[in-house]
């Protein structure tokens, strides 16, 4: 069998975990979380709770993995030495796989939003008029190339496929960012939206409401639980400091996001001052794919001729923000059958590559019914249990001396830290509960 692909570099491996964690989600979920519940508030919340909740779970993911070397399956099967672990791999694998199948529809339409831009720029009405008009055949055709674009990436392997192409793309998303925040906040409107976003209301920092909003959003930002972080963890070099690696992501993914929101809050109350709906009928700030596919796309024909390249360049970062999480999540599955199964890279990835188009379709011809079943199966009910299910690993099953030894290649030391003093009770007593309190509440509100 081929020996196993590893990063090449710190650099790599930190844009590349950080680009599976920075996602669609990131862009347009945690923007309006934070406007709808006490701005810098829950900024700040957020920040506390992505290193006290999001930030143990990744680490536990990234020592499993670097320790076993392993896909998810193989990997807790070896800490665990039972079926179970490897029943909960298998159960992670095919979260994963669930997930991209929804994920690849979403970064469809942003694909098809894209190139509409620039039938606009060429004068193609009709061409335009299509590409954002729902209909089975773009809904399909333009996830199954979206797909084809992850596979190309993930056939390359590690290092010159996903390490290769997260250095290309994580510094071009911040670039276009950037670069958008600094035009957004040239027009009228955009200080409503700045002081939204970054004036804080204490009075709701404590708002039960407002922590499992933050506590959620701290952990799925991070891609945790699918096993994601496992099997890039799986390609560190053993010279590497986990502790201050995995904190490297935290603060790349949390960076990203709250940029995010600087430049989606302050484009809202842009699109506002133009004349744009950006309040839903409740008084809550519209969101998730209302928000990317309808009220930023009116804001962007409110600005005449230059709206067509703000829209390019806008489109262009949502892709960019699919496909690092994308090649992430394609990676899981691949590396199970690869290393489990035998099967060359190539053939193993177009085939997974296929069976997920396949469930998109499925999905594309029954939108009403599974659209959203899918998303909460998964993110809502799979994912926190999956990261209840890591920690009960990490912290109770898995021998505490392997787990020191593993720490101890990156850095002699490490058990007079305070990542060493802290975190092994941590994952176990603290995070368990706070999933469960976090699981419990979110499907009973």
């Amino acid at each position: 069998m081929a020996a196993r692909g590893e990063f090449s570099s710190r650099m790599g491996f930190v844009l590349a975990a950080a680009g599976s964690a920075v996602g669609l989600g990131n862009i347009w979920g945690f923007p309006t979380q934070v406007a709808s519940n006490g701005g810098a508030a829950f900024v700040l919340v957020y920040i506390v709770l992505a290193f006290l909740l999001a930030y143990p779970v990744l680490m536990a993911e990234l020592i499993i993995g670097r320790y076993t070397r392993s896909n998810m399956v193989d990997a807790l099967g070896k800490i665990s030495g039972s079926n179970i672990g490897r029943a909960t791999g298998v159960w992670g694998f095919v979260t994963v796989s669930l997930i991209l199948s929804f994920y690849a529809l979403v970064a469809g339409w942003m694909l098809s939003h894209f190139l509409q831009t620039i039938s606009d720029m060429l004068g193609q009405d009709a061409i335009s008029t299509w590409l954002v008009s729902s209909s089975y055949t773009r809904d399909i055709l333009f996830c199954g190339i979206f797909l084809c674009l992850t596979a190309s990436i993930v056939t390359g392997g590690v290092k010159q496929g996903i390490e290769l192409w997260s250095v290309r793309l994580m510094p071009a998303l911040f670039i276009i960012i950037v670069l958008l925040i600094i035009y957004v906040s040239t027009l009228d409107g955009a200080v409503e939206g700045w002081k939204a976003y970054l004036l804080p209301n204490f009075s709701l920092i404590m708002d039960p409401d407002l922590l499992i909003s933050a506590m959620g959003q701290a952990f799925f930002s991070m891609s945790l639980g699918v096993g994601t972080m496992l099997v890039y963890g799986s390609y560190v070099s053993k010279k590497e400091n986990l502790p201050t690696l995995g904190a490297s992501v935290a603060l790349v993914d949390i960076g990203v996001a709250i940029l995010a929101g600087m430049l989606i809050i302050p484009a809202m109350y842009v699109a506002l001052h133009n004349g744009v709906k950006i309040f839903s009928d409740s008084g809550a700030l519209i969101e998730g794919p209302n928000l990317i596919f309808a009220v930023l796309p009116s804001l962007f024909e409110t600005m005449g001729t230059v709206g067509v390249y703000v829209a390019f360049v806008f489109f262009a970062l949502m892709i960019i923000a699919a496909l690092t999480s994308s090649i992430s999540m394609l990676e899981v599955p691949v590396a199970y059958v690869v290393e489990s199964k035998g099967i060359e890279r190539k053939p193993a990835v177009w085939a997974l590559t296929l069976l997920v188009f396949i469930i998109s379709s499925t999905i594309a011809f029954n939108m009403g019914s599974l659209f959203g079943f899918v998303i909460d199966l998964t993110t809502k009910y799979s994912q926190p249990l999956l990261g209840l299910v890591l920690c009960i690993f990490a912290g109770w099953v898995w021998k505490r001396d392997q787990i020191l030894a593993e720490l101890k290649h990156g850095n002699q030391q490490v058990e007079h830290s305070i990542f060493w003093k802290i975190w092994p009770w941590y994952v176990r007593f603290v995070c368990p509960v706070v999933i469960a309190i976090m699981f419990y509440r979110s499907i009973t509100a």
